[in-house]
């Protein structure tokens, strides 16, 4: 049996809106272990993004708790937060945020040195399992949407995080490099047992995960 990454439960986040306060988030509960691929889907305005913030400790929820393995990073300090987020999760965000004065493999270099955990050789291996290599040297401007998309996976799966956290990772690219740029974190998922979590509008690669939530009045329903 798996044990949980991650568990979420009765998570509540509200924003002011005017003199009103809108409810994003309304008790919300989500268990994902380890070996275990998931979509979050739903329309623009409904809190996916919000939701993944809290997900990976970006955001703080009103109230509810959010389990990282046994650890509740939701009563965590800042500093605390920044080494959890740091050691135990992999961002990859919709606008790759890649930093343009770094080639590819320094991308990925800086993030191992700051957690002194991977070697060049593992830094080579990842490379060349998303077919970065030939383009390591390049610089983000001299990078396809495509190359630009999977450095932003190498980098989140740089530090082997136990729960990689991905926000519409297929927006910017056609039909089948986001299909492969999914099959490439299901991948990661489901070698190294870790836990994942896709928020996406994207219906074309539902197939790939094991499990899909629809986010409906700040609550996850399963699809059956």
């Amino acid at each position: 049996m798996s044990k949980d990454i991650l568990n979420m439960q009765n998570v509540t986040k509200s924003f002011q809106d005017g003199m009103s306060k809108r409810v994003i988030l309304a008790k919300l509960n989500l268990t994902v272990g380890e070996g275990e691929f998931v979509a979050v889907v739903g329309p623009s305005g409904t809190g996916k993004s919000t939701f993944l913030s809290i997900a990976g400790g970006l955001l703080s929820p009103d109230s509810g708790t959010v389990m990282i393995h046994d650890k509740n990073i939701s009563s965590e300090s800042q500093k605390h937060l920044t080494e959890i987020r740091r050691r135990e999760i992999g961002f990859i965000f919709q606008s790759h945020q890649l930093l343009p004065f770094l080639t590819v493999r320094e991308q990925l270099g800086i993030v191992a040195n700051m957690n002194d955990k991977a070697t060049s050789k593992e830094i080579d291996e990842l490379l060349e399992d998303l077919g970065l290599t030939e383009c390591q040297k390049r610089y983000s401007a001299q990078l396809s949407g495509g190359e630009k998309q999977r450095t932003a996976i190498a980098r989140a799966f740089m530090n082997h995080p136990s729960l990689i956290l991905a926000d519409e990772p297929t927006a910017s690219l056609d039909a089948e490099r986001g299909y492969q740029v999914v099959e490439m974190i299901r991948k990661e998922v489901k070698k190294y047992q870790k836990a994942g979590i896709i928020v996406t509008h994207d219906e074309r690669v539902l197939n790939l995960v094991d499990k899909i939530y629809d986010l409906k009045a700040g609550q996850l329903v399963e699809r059956k």
